[in-house]
């Protein structure tokens, strides 16, 4: 699997099929998206113009409740399993325990997606929370920039407690968060689990 991740929360993997979460500010007309799944509706994880440069005629959409008024393919709550052309996953809540931004009662997920028989999960903006304890996952892309979501220290002792194989840091370098944050949490991870960083600089905003 090739992962690319763009700015902020943007994901692309790249498989058996191509997969995008949370596309924002991708200038260039790809086209090339089998499935987009989105977190959440603030305009950094759900960006019409990234979207409008993705989507080809048969591309997918998948969207918690927020956006269920928005054309799609599958609206899906969270804490619930799912399955979309042989594609399983799981939806994980997504939510902030001591600050406002991203209410529990708003159900936003995550996602822990199965694919080529490892679990990749795409957090979302989240806390650390009951619910993101119980996941078990090969890959995990982690938040890290603090303010509206977990920081440095928060995500590393988050993912030292789950132990994905891989720990791929998001969300920072761009709206909040210096970009230097990615090697201050790679030197708090535990050493047999891998920390790759992939988040492009922020440009052409």
């Amino acid at each position: 699997m090739k992962i690319e991740v763009f700015h902020q929360a943007a994901i692309k993997l790249m498989g058996e099929k191509i997969i995008y979460f949370d596309p924002y500010n991708i200038q260039e007309e790809y086209h090339d998206a089998d499935y987009i799944f989105i977190t959440h509706d603030h305009y950094d994880h759900y960006d019409e113009k990234s979207i409008k440069n993705i989507t080809k005629n048969t591309t997918k959409l998948i969207v918690p409740e927020c956006l269920k008024t928005i054309e799609n393919d599958l609206v899906v709550e969270p804490n619930k399993d799912y399955e979309i052309d042989g594609i399983t996953f799981h939806t994980i809540s997504s939510y902030n325990v001591n600050k406002t931004f991203h209410p529990k009662e708003k159900e936003y997920v995550g996602y822990n997606i199965l694919l080529e028989n490892e679990y990749y999960y795409i957090m979302g903006d989240t806390d650390r929370t009951p619910e993101t304890d119980m996941v078990k996952t090969d890959y995990c892309f982690v938040p890290i920039g603090g303010t509206y979501t977990m920081n440095t220290e928060e995500a590393a002792d988050y993912i030292n407690y789950i132990h994905p194989k891989q720990a791929i840091p998001i969300h920072y370098g761009s709206i909040v968060g210096d970009e230097s944050l990615g090697e201050v949490f790679k030197k708090k991870i535990k050493d047999d689990i891998k920390v790759t960083i992939y988040i492009k600089k922020e440009e052409n905003l």
